[in-house]
């Protein structure tokens, strides 16, 4: 493993990081007003020139490989550092690694990310009619689950680099998704555009301009929220879950309870400690038949606090991961679905934390302060078009709603008493919305 040292690794927490596509100087007046301050460039774009440009604009320059780099070049180009997709290899600059998922570290580093991951939004078949989840809603490819148990993992800054799929052209709508879902979950999106995109803009074509605008708002509210977008989830529901029974894969069982806008907590079986469970009241465990005896210890401890355990069959063990999986195949999902239907039976209509009506094609995510006096309700849309009436029912009984949207004056909200706590109603929200509960 290579130590990272210097001023980079103390930069990671607040780079906001960009594939560039270029070494022309003259295309850093791009970022103006936007808050990208770090730009990884393939090797055949390494420049001195350009990185000199850069630093005087307070932007790092970073190398991007997927394979052995020439190490001169690097620092004869002056980078800051070097992201790797591929093998790690000795260098004079710090490195950070961005591989598969399946070959992500989280203990001691000072980054865990991956260039691995779906490509965000409703899943359609058959022209345009969305394809349904095993949750009987529309199918959302999503990353959220495996980016959630990562942030469960480690206090490390989570980078998703994914990019969009090659040969296709994207409406502005898909980036605001890609990168509202990643931050809604305490990560960073490196941003990446299609080809298409990228040439348009880096020629100064309008339409690009004004959707790489847009763009650049999104990215800017979510910096402005400062530390509260990596406060820990919260929720009356916990899910017990490892790399081995499938927490970094796509599609899973977090995934499923996420599209039924149930807020659950991930909590890693490894070190797993009964603190952990402090507030829930129902616990999913994916694979006991991977557990340890104190794993076991502690969901025993939770069964004789009063809480319920809601487990696999005894005898299942999750296959484990392939090298370089990504998401579930048909079989792991069959398997799981077992699971997921008593999950879902046993959760029902009930509160456990939050419910949400009128979301449908749209994610959520619970988190809340360190003190507990506050909780944001994240919500990202995944259409290409606004949603109205979204009706909030909260546990708890909560003074004060704010809303916030990108672009937006942020927006007090009426609240009222319901059965089980506080009720909030949003006539609108565009692409991602954070609902603040005080």
């Amino acid at each position: 493993m290579i130590l990272v040292l210097g001023v980079a690794a103390a930069s990671l927490a607040s780079w906001v990081p960009m594939r560039w596509a270029t070494a022309d100087p003259a295309s850093l007046a791009l970022l103006k007003d936007t808050p990208v301050n770090c730009l990884l460039l393939e090797q055949k774009h390494w420049s001195a020139a350009f990185t000199e440009a850069a630093r005087e604009r307070g932007i790092a320059v970073a190398g991007i490989v997927d394979k052995a780099w020439d190490d001169k070049a690097a620092r004869v180009a002056k980078l800051d550092a070097i992201f790797t997709e591929g093998p790690m290899q000795p260098s004079a600059l710090p490195v950070y690694s961005l591989p598969v998922r399946s070959a992500m570290r989280f203990d001691g580093v000072p980054l865990a990310g991956s260039w691995q991951g779906v490509w965000p939004g409703v899943n359609t078949v058959d022209g345009d009619k969305a394809k349904a989840a095993p949750s009987g809603a529309p199918w959302i490819d999503t990353n959220t689950g495996f980016l959630r148990f990562a942030r469960a993992l480690t206090p490390a800054p989570i980078w998703i680099a994914n990019r969009p799929p090659e040969g296709k052209a994207f409406p502005v709508a898909r980036y605001f998704q890609v990168a509202a879902e990643a931050a809604m979950c305490g990560a960073r999106w490196v941003v990446a555009l299609d080809a298409d995109l990228q040439k348009r803009l880096l020629a100064g074509e309008g339409n690009a301009l004004r959707d790489w605008r847009k763009l650049a708002v999104l990215l800017r509210f979510i910096e402005e929220q400062g530390d509260q977008m990596r406060w820990p989830a919260t929720g009356q529901l916990t899910l017990v879950q490892d790399v081995a029974s499938g927490a970094l894969l796509s599609g899973g069982i977090l995934d499923m309870i996420a599209v039924k806008h149930t807020p659950v907590r991930p909590v890693p079986a490894k070190g797993m400690q009964l603190d952990q469970m402090q507030g829930a009241v129902m616990a999913v465990n994916v694979s006991p038949a991977t557990m340890t005896a104190a794993q076991r210890e502690v969901l025993g401890a939770f069964t004789r606090a009063g809480g319920t355990v809601l487990t696999g069959p005894a005898d299942w063990r999750f296959p484990e991961p392939r090298e370089g999986q990504l998401t579930l195949d048909e079989k792991e999902l069959l398997k799981l679905d077992a699971i997921w239907k008593e999950v879902n039976a046993l959760t029902g209509r009930r509160n456990l934390g939050a419910r949400l009506f009128n979301v449908g094609t749209m994610l959520s995510n619970l988190t809340r302060s360190p003190d507990g006096s506050r909780q944001l309700l994240h919500l990202v849309n995944y259409t290409d078009f606004p949603v109205e009436a979204i009706t909030v029912h909260m546990l708890g009984k909560w003074k004060r709603a704010t809303l916030r949207q990108p672009g937006m004056a942020a927006k007090s909200l009426e609240t009222y008493s319901t059965e089980d706590g506080t009720g909030i109603d949003i006539p609108e929200m565009g692409w991602y919305a954070i609902l603040e509960l005080e």
